[in-house]
């Protein structure tokens, strides 16, 4: 009971996003806005419909027209015109109002039920980002999980290792959220280069992939109080440039005296033995996100999945739950590494959860103390692999959860 009365009120802390709310918090500097402050923003974002006392009933949800949700609204057109102007923040130094006249369309580069993922420039200062059109008819559960990934990234903009927001407007009744570009999921960097070039990733790419990961995750349980629950390879993004940064904050969880709940958010085969053991109570902590990390670089080391393609989830409960956990050894498909990975990757997959360190412990430890310190070209390493994708005809797309 105590921990249901910890939970609201720690729900009740952060105001409620709405797709309205986003378009104008993203004209606030979230980093150093206070609560209250961008409380009143989101009041006044909420209440901008006018009140009237009928009840309306749409096939996904019912609502009362006095207090509709940000969906009704919008497919009311009341937004249709609003914030259709906004601020796009490119860096602390570069700041510009701007609207959907000043971005030029390069093309689409994903696809989703929330809408489209497009190449867009801003043509006044030349940047070059992905554009996040969500349809004003988005359901519910879509859309709380697009606004939790923005709550996120929008108050995660001083961090290096996660991808950055830009900005936010409406353009005829549709949200368009404007984030950093990236060039390729680790995801299907991987899967080409072990199944189309024969090769393996390098121990030293591997280690700046650790730091990186590594580094976001603890900002996001140190400064925002999140655990991710959904690293695997296609969440973490890549460019040309060397940048390595974690991304889909959808499922996201707050936690409440560091545990989170919520057992069955996240992507099933890389979830750690305590989150999909029914035996257990409820309550977990970051160490869950561990657990996915070592399955992730495990994954990228040896290019497979750790286990068997289960068919059922008794199987998969038998193998994670009841059975050994992977083990990573120096010499794997060819790859050999060093014992500084190794061991690494097997404490991120001790199996008992109470012996399996959190992110303090694991930054210290020295394969991240080496590769946080070594200077590695990664920009050459993936520029190479790019330039092979893309005379293979492989064209930088995105899944439609990457953004």
């Amino acid at each position: 009971m105590a921990d249901e009365q910890n939970n609201t009120a720690t729900q009740l802390s952060r105001p409620s996003l709405n797709l309205p709310a986003v378009v104008a918090l993203s004209n606030m500097n979230l980093n150093n806005t206070t609560p209250a402050a961008a409380a009143t923003v989101l009041s006044n974002a909420a209440s901008a419909a006018p009140s009237t006392t009928s009840t309306t009933t749409t096939t996904s949800t019912t609502s009362t027209a006095a207090n509709p949700t940000a969906l009704d609204r919008i497919s009311r057109g009341m937004y249709h015109s609003m914030q259709s102007s906004g601020k796009l923040k490119i860096s602390a130094e570069l700041q510009v109002e701007f609207t959907a006249d000043d971005l030029r369309d390069l093309g689409e580069i994903g696809r989703g039920s929330f809408g489209t993922v497009n190449k867009m420039v801003h043509r006044k200062t030349n940047t070059i980002m992905a554009v996040k059109r969500i349809r004003s008819t988005v359901d519910e559960k879509e859309q709380k999980q697009l606004l939790m990934d923005l709550d996120v990234v929008m108050r995660s903009n001083d961090c290096p290792c996660i991808v950055q927001f830009y900005g936010a407007i409406f353009k005829e009744g549709d949200c368009w959220i404007c984030m950093e570009l990236m060039d390729t999921s680790l995801d299907k960097f991987y899967k080409f280069i072990y199944e189309s070039l024969g090769d393996r990733i390098p121990e030293n790419i591997l280690g700046k992939i650790t730091v990186v990961t590594l580094t976001a995750l603890n900002y996001l349980k140190e400064k925002l109080k999140i655990i991710h629950r959904d690293v695997k390879p296609s969440n973490i993004l890549l460019d040309r440039r060397g940048n390595m940064k974690l991304c889909d904050f959808g499922i996201s969880g707050q936690l409440v005296d560091s545990i989170a709940k919520t057992r069955d958010a996240g992507c099933r085969p890389y979830m750690a033995p305590e989150r999909i053991d029914p035996a257990r109570a409820p309550g977990y902590d970051v160490r869950s996100d561990v657990w996915s990390l070592g399955i992730t670089l495990m994954e990228l080391a040896t290019g497979s999945f750790p286990y068997p393609k289960w068919n059922s989830v008794f199987e998969q409960l038998t193998q994670v739950v009841q059975g050994d956990p992977p083990r990573l050894t120096n010499s794997e498909n060819g790859n050999t590494f060093t014992q500084q990975f190794v061991d690494f990757v097997n404490t991120c997959l001790i199996k008992e959860e109470g012996s399996r360190p959190k992110y303090r412990t694991l930054l210290e430890h020295e394969f991240v103390v080496r590769w946080r310190d070594e200077p590695t070209d990664v920009a050459a390493y993936v520029a190479d692999v790019l330039d092979k994708m893309a005379s293979n005809g492989l064209h930088y797309t995105y899944d439609s959860y990457n953004y």
